[in-house]
């Protein structure tokens, strides 16, 4: 099993183990991770699910007006190459 999908595996069991109920969703370039954020969560629930996507290349959180929250991670299938390194600025 390639390290990439047990990367997800992993960030989606502890995100579920934290209490968020979690959708993966497989893409070409990369695996995608979503967690529905109730509207009453515990701290540690918070705090278990922060470190858990903070393994990921990337996370964020996704709130709409609905007051809907949904916490999502990203987990690359391969490393970029050298000048294909997005972030701030852009890198090259």
């Amino acid at each position: 099993m390639p390290a990439s999908e047990v990367s997800a595996e992993a960030i989606a069991a502890r995100l579920a183990a934290a209490g968020l109920p979690t959708r993966v969703k497989e893409h070409a370039r990369h695996t995608a991770i979503e967690a529905e954020v109730p509207e009453e969560i515990s701290a540690e629930s918070w705090q278990e699910a922060l470190e858990a996507v903070a393994d990921a290349d990337r996370f964020g959180l996704l709130a709409t007006r609905q007051n809907a929250r949904t916490l999502w991670a990203v987990v690359r299938k391969a490393v970029p190459q050298t000048g294909d390194v997005g972030g701030p600025g852009h890198q090259r």
